[in-house]
């Protein structure tokens, strides 16, 4: 099954240069003060049980500024001798621990990729970071991510002597970086978007495999094991977030990952999974009949989603609003129930945030930043006005329908019950207008149904 899907998966992109790196590193020190020290640390290994632990995935800043994807790491950018500096910590080379583990870069490793000055060992941490907080002012350090590198910082800023702070010696302040930081990542390069294709592409294939799986005797973990071993199959790292595989009225709950129940044939599956490489994300729902053919009701409550959704791409758009997809899909969304019976009350009255009927059938937003985090950084609407869209910005468009017969707070038509509806793809602004990135993905009733029936 995936030898046949991913046959046409084109090629992974070239690894991010060393050249990539150092000028995201350029771009935030150039804000900075020459008296500052700037430390992105590593969150720690997490244990699963006993002894054995969860898959690390290291920060998002630090594989941002470093590309380094190892545990115990801390990237540190201090100004020396006229110029910015960039060292990091990590693991020593240890042939007992690789014996048990596996190989470590070490700190010859580090300095090979030439994408920081000076490296030293993760158990130095202390000892180089000491008397570089004491010889600045400020210390910009994005708290409760590493307790232990948060201790050093608040022993030497906190635990200044009054002599020191009546000299003016020693750090003054603690700053969080995170601002500035997810100002540069919202707006991604072209290295990056490559790798954010290509993490499409992997999740589009994946979708397809799920699609042709037999429906007979079918089990929403089936289809979670298929989507999740084609990601692994196809070059990922793993998922960028936990998959949502909800069957029947498991459709209708938003972030339902039990994925355990049976699924009948003639229900909707909703499956919302998207691969991460290199911890770059995708974000992939795609929505379908099981045994292959919509029925009359999925297929009216299928087409107002799908129209939503596209009237919501063509606003992400450069200079558009960066709420001017939601505002596009829920208008769609609402003249199409009101076209069904399904809400009795005019446009505008639907639409009311406060008193509109939308809002018992949609009851989320239409998009998120997309990058290294799936729900990637980046304010929405700085100084309270949503912020325009700008090339290089990445998007989720995802509008949905649910009609949960479960709930008790509705009253669910019941030529609709159960099915719940979401269509979600990446979209890229540019220049040029908006580039789905998930387009490999088929989403229209008639690609659906001719790949079930294949």
């Amino acid at each position: 099954m995936f030898t046949e899907v991913f046959a046409d998966l084109p090629p992974a992109p070239a690894p991010l240069s060393a050249e990539e790196f150092r000028s995201r590193q350029d771009r935030l020190t150039s804000g900075l003060s020459t008296d500052t020290l700037l430390i992105v640390p590593s969150p720690p290994e997490r244990v699963h049980s006993n002894d054995v632990h969860y898959r690390y995935r290291t920060s998002s800043d630090l594989l941002y500024l470093t590309g380094w994807e190892d545990p115990d790491a801390t990237a540190y950018a201090v100004h020396k001798d006229g110029a910015w500096r960039w060292g990091l910590f990590v693991q020593p080379k240890d042939t007992l621990m690789e014996i048990w583990e596996g190989r470590r870069p070490g700190i010859e490793g580090a300095l090979a990729k030439g994408i920081v000055d000076e490296a030293h060992s993760a158990q130095d941490v202390s000892s180089v970071l000491a008397p570089l907080i004491d010889s600045c002012k400020v210390v910009m350090l994005r708290r409760g991510v590493n307790n232990e590198v948060d201790a050093l910082v608040d022993a030497h800023v906190l635990g200044r002597s009054r002599a020191r702070q009546r000299h003016g010696t020693g750090p003054i302040t603690i700053e969080d970086p995170s601002s500035r930081l997810s100002e540069l990542r919202l707006r991604k390069t072209e290295a990056e978007v490559a790798w954010m294709r290509h993490a499409s592409n992997i999740s589009a294939r994946a979708h397809v495999a799920a699609m042709r799986m037999p429906p007979s005797g079918l089990n929403e973990r089936h289809l979670q094991a298929v989507i999740e071993g084609a990601f692994v199959y196809g070059g990922a790292s793993g998922w960028a977030y936990p998959s949502i595989v909800g069957c029947g009225e498991n459709a209708t709950i938003l972030h339902y990952t039990v994925n355990d129940s049976p699924c009948a044939e003639g229900d909707i599956v909703l499956i919302d999974a998207g691969a991460e490489v290199h911890g770059y994300a995708s974000d992939i729902t795609r929505s379908w009949p099981v045994g292959g053919r919509f029925n009359d009701a999925q297929r009216e409550i299928y087409s107002i989603v799908l129209a939503a959704q596209e009237a919501a791409i063509a606003e992400c758009k450069v200079g558009r609003p960066s709420d001017a997809p939601h505002a596009a899909a829920r208008r769609v969304l609402a003249e199409g129930l009101i076209a069904l019976g399904v809400i009795d009350q005019a446009l505008e009255d639907a639409l009311d945030a406060d008193h509109g009927q939308l809002a018992q059938w949609y009851m989320h937003g239409t998009g998120h930043w997309l990058g290294l985090d799936v729900h990637d950084v980046g304010v929405y609407s700085p100084g309270g006005a949503a912020r325009p869209f700008e090339s290089g910005m990445v998007i989720t468009v995802e509008p949905g329908l649910y009609f949960g017969a479960w709930r008790p707070d509705v009253t669910c038509p019941e030529r609709y019950a159960n099915i719940g509806i979401r269509i979600e793809d990446d979209v890229l602004i540019t220049d040029d207008g908006p580039v789905v990135l998930t387009a490999d993905c088929p989403k229209t009733i008639e690609e659906i149904e001719a790949i079930m029936g294949s």
